[in-house]
Formats: structure tokens, C-alpha cells, sequence
């Protein structure tokens, strides 16, 4: 019975070398396929690096991209608005010598008889269409007293004058209008000097 137990223990130990010969054969192996993983790892880290890279420029650029259309739309509109308001202003330029015309026209109004009551009529057109300017935008500059400033007034002559100080405005002699906080028409004044 003795050799049968022997008998049964011998291939365990058989076992038991061929699984530590096993064990070892495949540390060696892993030893060995270590370098490998290693160049792997390293090569896939290269390139995640440069894909994270490029990821970063096209995000780059797209943000750009986004700015300068956020910025080309403004501009755009804000070129539409300019235009509008110039084109709107040549028009309306056009009233502006009708609205002088009524102006002097009422300033030498009849005081009395049948003249009173067509002055009337016309000074009531006056203040409609003075009313619709408004409307749109369009104020009277009215200088008188100011500053002369060459962005907004045009000077016709200069004066010597005891009641103004040099290069103020004494006289107003075409009204000049604003659209908005452009300049439409210029003021024709005297100054003094």
C-alpha cells in the first residue's frame, strides 16, 4: 500500500514542478512582452497627446471663427443702419429747403387784412411738417450764442461785435439740423471775431 501512496504523491509533485515551471515560464514570457507593452502604451500616449493637440486647435479656430462671424453680423447691421439713416437723410434734406422757404416766408408775414389768415395757414404747414421732421429724428441745431465749432457749424463771415465774445455765433442765417447724433445739414453762420 506503501508504493500506491508513493505512486500518488509522485505525480503531485510532478504537478507541482510542472505548475512553478509554468508560473515561471510565463514571468519570463510577461518579462519578455513587457517591453513591448511598454512601447505600446508609449506610442498611444504620443498619439492621444497629438490628438488632444489637434482637438485644441480646431477648437481654437472654430471660437475664432464663431467671434469674427459674431463680429462680422454687427458690423454688417451697423453698416445697414448707417446707411439707412444717410439714404433717409438725403431725402429728408430735400424738405429741409422747403422748411427754410416757410420759415423766412413767416418771418415777413402780414400783421393785418386778408394776409393775416393765409399767414396763418401757412405757419399751421410749418408746424405739421416741422412736427413730422421731428418724428424722424431730425432736431434744429439752433447755434445761436454757441461755440463756433467747424464739425457742425459753416461760417460765412466773421464780424466784430461788442455783445459776443470772439468766436461765438451772433447770427444763424440757414438753420442746421441733426438726424439722430450725425450732423444732416451744417448751420450757415456769422461769427465774431
Amino acid at each position: 500500500m506503501r508504493d500506491k501512496k508513493e505512486e500518488k504523491e509522485k505525480p503531485e509533485i510532478e504537478n507541482e514542478q510542472n505548475d512553478s515551471a509554468f508560473k515561471e515560464e510565463s514571468i519570463l514570457e510577461d518579462q519578455a512582452a513587457e517591453p513591448e507593452l511598454e512601447e505600446q502604451v508609449t506610442v498611444l500616449k504620443t498619439a492621444l497627446e497629438e490628438m488632444d493637440k489637434k482637438a485644441e486647435e480646431y477648437l481654437d479656430g472654430w471660437q475664432r471663427a464663431r467671434a469674427e462671424f459674431a463680429n462680422y453680423k454687427k458690423r454688417v447691421l451697423r453698416e445697414n443702419m448707417d446707411i439707412h439713416q444717410v439714404s433717409r437723410g438725403e431725402v429728408i434734406k430735400l424738405y429741409l429747403d422747403i422748411a427754410d422757404d416757410l420759415d423766412r416766408a413767416l418771418q415777413e408775414r402780414p400783421e393785418t387784412g386778408d394776409g393775416e389768415t393765409w399767414a396763418e395757414g401757412i405757419e399751421i404747414i410749418f408746424q405739421k411738417l416741422r412736427a413730422r421732421l421731428e418724428s424722424e429724428g431730425i432736431k434744429p441745431m439752433n447755434p445761436m450764442g454757441e461755440e463756433f465749432d467747424p464739425n457742425i457749424h459753416e461760417a460765412l463771415m466773421k464780424e466784430e461785435s461788442e455783445e459776443f465774445e470772439s468766436g461765438q455765433i451772433i447770427e444763424v442765417i440757414q438753420e442746421g439740423y441733426w438726424i439722430g447724433d450725425k450732423v444732416l445739414r451744417p448751420a450757415l453762420v456769422r461769427v465774431a471775431a
